[in-house]
C-alpha cells in the first residue's frame, strides 16, 4: 500500500531504456509490494555478444540486462522460442543503440563529472532502507557497485546528449495538445477514487497461531471501541503499526488497483462516514473508515495540459532519438555474435 516514487524527464528515460534496465530494476525495487521471491540472477557469462565500432558488448552484460528486464515486467516464466528470440533481439538492439549513442556523446566533447555520477548513487541509495539492503539488491541484479557507477556514468552522457541535441530542441504547441485532448478524451477521465484511513496491526501469513490469536483480540478490541464512536484518528495514532498512523491513519485518495485487493474491496464497500469490520491481508488485520468518494469525471484540459504536453516532448524526443540512432548504424561497423 504505499506508492510508488518515479524518476521524470526525456533523457533519463530514453537513456534507462537504452542503457540502464539493472539500475531501473533496481531502483524500483524497494516500492514493491511483497511478492514472490525473484528469479536468481544469471551467472556470469563469458564471450561477447556483439562489438561495435570494435568496442565490446559482453555476455555478462547483456544477460544482466536480459535478466532485469524479463524480471521487471514479470517475463521470468519459461517462454517458447521466437518469445526468447525477439526479447534477446530487442535487448541487444537497445544495447546497441546506447553504445552508439554514448560513442556519439564522447565524440561530442560530452563530459559527465564524478561527482554527478556519485550524487546518481546517491540518490539510488536513498531508496533502499540501508546499505544491507542496497547490496543485496546489487547481488540480486547480478552486479557490482563499481560496474552500476560505470553505467551511471555512461547513462549522463547519454542525458546530456539528448538534452542538448534533441530535447531543447522538440517544441509541443497548446494547439497540438488540445488537438490530442480532444481526440483522446477517454483517456483523460479521473477514476472513481476513495479517501480512507485505517488502523493496522501488524501480524505475518506465516505467524505462529498464538501471535495471530493475540493480534486479532487487540483489532477486535479496537473495532469495539471504533464501533462505539471512539475517534478513529485517536485510536489510529495509539495503535496502528502502520507509518499512516501518524496522520491518524490517513491514507490519502487511492483508486481502484492501488491497495491490496481485500482492502481495496473493502474499502469501495463502505458508504462514507462508515466503519468497516476487521479485513484481513498480508499486512496483518486492518479496521477501515472511509471518510470520502469521487465519483468518475473528467479531466479538465487546463488541468491535464501540462501533462499532454510533456508526452508529447517525450514522443517526439524519442522519435528523433530513433532516427539519429538509425543514422548512426549506418556509418557504423557492429558484428553481433548472439
Amino acid at each position: 500500500m504505499v506508492q510508488q516514487v518515479k524518476r521524470g524527464g526525456v533523457a533519463v528515460l530514453v537513456a534507462m531504456l537504452l542503457m540502464g534496465s539493472a539500475a531501473v530494476a533496481m531502483a524500483a525495487e524497494p516500492a514493491k509490494q511483497p511478492a514472490a521471491k525473484a528469479a536468481a540472477a544469471p551467472k556470469k557469462a563469458a564471450g561477447n555478444v556483439a562489438t561495435v565500432n570494435g568496442v565490446a558488448i559482453k555476455r555478462s552484460d547483456f544477460e544482466r540486462e536480459l535478466f532485469a528486464i524479463k524480471n521487471r515486467f514479470g517475463m521470468t516464466e519459461k517462454m517458447d522460442a521466437k518469445q526468447e528470440g525477439e526479447i534477446k533481439k530487442s535487448v541487444l538492439d537497445k544495447m546497441i543503440g546506447g553504445e552508439l549513442l554514448y560513442q556519439a556523446s564522447k565524440k561530442k566533447g560530452v563530459k559527465v563529472e564524478g561527482k554527478a555520477v556519485d550524487a546518481e548513487l546517491a540518490n539510488l541509495k536513498k531508496r533502499f532502507p540501508g546499505d544491507k539492503e542496497f547490496k543485496e539488491a546489487l547481488k540480486r541484479s547480478g552486479t557490482s557497485e563499481a560496474e552500476l557507477k560505470g553505467q551511471m556514468q555512461k547513462n549522463l552522457a547519454i542525458q546530456k546528449l539528448i538534452d542538448q541535441d534533441f530535447a531543447a530542441k522538440a517544441t509541443v504547441t497548446a494547439e497540438e495538445a488540445k488537438e490530442f485532448y480532444e481526440k483522446n478524451k477517454e483517456k483523460f477521465k479521473q477514476p472513481e477514487q476513495a479517501k480512507a484511513s485505517h488502523i493496522l496491526i501488524e501480524v505475518k501469513p506465516d505467524a505462529p497461531e498464538a501471535d495471530k490469536k493475540a493480534a486479532r483480540a487487540k483489532i477486535e478490541g479496537l473495532l469495539k471501541k471504533a464501533k462505539a464512536g471512539d475517534d478513529f484518528a485517536k485510536l489510529a495514532q495509539e495503535n496502528s503499526q502502520c507509518p499512516s498512523s501518524a496522520k491518524g491513519g490517513d491514507l490519502g485518495y487511492f483508486a481502484k488497483g492501488q491497495m491490496v485487493p481485500p482492502f481495496e474491496t473493502a474499502a469501495f464497500g463502505l458508504k462514507v462516514g462508515e466503519v468497516s469490520g476487521i479485513v484481513e491481508t498480508q499486512f496483518g488485520y486492518h479496521i477501515i473508515k472511509l471518510t470520502d468518494k469521487k465519483a468518475e469525471s473528467q479531466v479538465a484540459f487546463d488541468t491535464a495540459k501540462e501533462q499532454i504536453m510533456q508526452r508529447m516532448k517525450s514522443a517526439k524526443v524519442q522519435e528523433a532519438v530513433g532516427r539519429y540512432v538509425g543514422e548512426l548504424e549506418k556509418g557504423a561497423k557492429i558484428e553481433r555474435t548472439l
